[in-house]
């Protein structure tokens, strides 16, 4: 069993099988402290081969393909009461790993197990559809598996974003390789570990999941590629995402691609301050702004605009960055030293483009916090909307606050990326809202709320933010095929090549 100060042992799973892999070493740290946690040794190209070629087979074994899908549900509900039973423990492993909050991690795990029972349940109640006959036939859809399932994740929500892959395609009734990030392999292995525990307990074919964590130039590469799989899901940056839409263009497989965002916080003049300062700050401040819908351009009407700033400015000053261990840290160490200089070196960009650093802007010179990947939560203004900070993707605790002029300009401007995963808007007048929610180009919007999310809502993106539907029961239909079928119902044969009613 796992314990926090033991982390999972040097093995990967491929094919169902728990052993060392052929690629390269993984050292997976803790981002608070820089100490090494463990070594892996990640999956190579052959290990890709053999997970395929084993979850080729398990996904047209009869003991899964046979399943009912009440069957299949009973399967998901005891991973979801597993995954619960070791709650604690893979929450303090996941903030080992990624160094976020011990509460944020927790939250991630009851994510995970929302998911797993949530994807059950409509597994349930999932049926398939008579569709309306026009002719004397009778017409009907059944979903069905693609066989093997690609399901490459990031770093910065491993288990909660493992989970909404998982889950679905596992209802769908497919096979999956996982192919989790090279910078934070370990809770994917644990709950790999949970996961295969459960299907090997409830006689299910070996080979249902595979668990390749590697560089995804090679591993997630090889996954893509494969010939067996049949469809891709993965969550990451927008470039690596356009170049699997290539390579799916060439095998003509469906891809489903949660990518990048840029997203507006809107603060009109009417907007509840209290409410708004908060709802900013965590919607940027949040996982250390490690998020794909981290709002990270607040446009802010300009008669307010000073008031507001201001307010940003105390708040964020004084927010706790620590480890995330303990538990009055709000913001926490960045995922890796490497991304926080990457940070660090799109504010000094930002910087010498004009930029004025209201608050933060480098890393704390608190002796206490010197060995880790640390970034002061950083707001800046007096940039337009065209600067390169405020189009491109900072994924880290660095906001840019913009003023606009009326609703055509604050529209104009939050439309002005490529991305268009998420915005948040706060007022107070209703009509407002509901206007601009649907003007600003954003697959989900939050009103008078930030970054909430439910599994049973659809998330998806806009743009370069994405193609494909995740969460929900749209999320499920995600991982399967559709299949029509046309069963015949009239008295005469077809009249058609000389047969008519009588015959011939």
């Amino acid at each position: 069993m796992l314990t926090t100060t033991e982390p999972p042992p040097d093995e990967i799973c491929v094919g169902g099988i728990w052993r060392r892999g052929g690629g390269a070493v993984l050292s997976p740290y803790d981002p608070a402290t820089g100490e090494r946690i463990t070594t892996v040794t990640g999956a190579d190209t052959t290990d890709v081969d053999e997970a395929a070629a084993a979850a080729e087979h398990a996904a047209a074994d009869p003991r899964w393909r046979g399943l009912l899908p009440h069957e299949r549900a009973r399967v998901l509900h005891r991973i979801a009461d597993a995954v619960e039973r070791e709650a604690a423990t893979l929450a303090a492993l996941q903030t080992r790993d990624t160094g976020k909050t011990l509460t944020e991690t927790a939250a991630l795990v009851a994510s995970a197990v929302g998911t797993f029972r949530y994807t059950a349940a409509a597994l349930e109640t999932s049926d398939d559809a008579l569709t309306t006959p026009r002719g004397p036939h009778l017409t009907m859809t059944v979903q069905e598996p693609y066989g093997v399932v690609g399901a490459i994740t990031p770093w910065n929500s491993p288990i909660a974003s493992d989970a909404q892959k998982l889950a679905p395609a596992l209802a769908a009734g497919n096979a999956v390789l996982l192919k989790p990030a090279a910078w934070t392999p370990l809770v994917a292995l644990a709950l790999g570990r949970i996961v295969t525990q459960v299907l090997d307990a409830a006689g299910l074919p070996p080979g249902l999941l595979s668990v390749l964590p590697g560089d995804g130039r090679t591993v997630g590469d090889a996954v893509v590629r494969d010939p067996r799989v049949g469809m891709v899901s993965f969550t990451g940056g927008t470039d690596t995402g356009r170049g699997i839409a290539a390579i799916a263009a060439q095998k003509l497989m469906p891809v489903s691609l949660e990518l990048g965002g840029k997203s507006p916080t809107i603060v009109f003049p009417d907007a509840d301050l209290e409410h708004t300062v908060a709802g900013v700050l965590y919607g940027i401040f949040s996982s250390s702004g490690q998020s794909c819908v981290a709002g990270s351009r607040v446009f802010v009407a300009r008669e307010i605009y000073d008031e507001v700033l201001d307010a940003l400015d105390s708040a964020t000053r004084a927010l706790r960055v620590g480890p995330g261990t303990d538990p009055r840290t709000q913001v926490a160490p960045l995922v890796h030293h490497r991304h926080r200089d990457a940070v660090a070196a799109m504010v000094e960009q930002a910087r010498a483009d004009g930029a004025r650093v209201v608050c933060g802007g480098r890393v704390p010179n608190d002796p206490d916090l010197a060995g880790g990947a640390y970034y002061l939560p950083t707001i800046l203004d007096g940039l337009g909307p065209d600067a390169a900070i405020c189009r491109q993707e900072v994924f880290g605790p660095v906001a840019v606050v913009l003023p606009f002029d009326g609703e055509d300009d604050l529209v104009a401007q939050a439309n002005s990326t490529v991305y268009g995963l998420a915005a948040g808007i706060w007022t107070a007048d209703h009509r407002r809202a509901w206007r601009v929610a649907r003007r600003v180009l954003a697959g989900t919007v939050w009103i008078n709320t930030y970054k909430q999310f439910s599994i049973a809502t659809p998330f998806g993106g806009m743009g370069e933010s994405g193609l494909g539907t995740e969460k929900g029961r749209p999320g499920i239909r995600t991982y399967s095929r559709t299949r029509s079928v046309f069963w015949g119902m009239a008295e005469e044969p077809l009249a058609w090549a000389g047969w008519s009613g009588g015959g011939r």
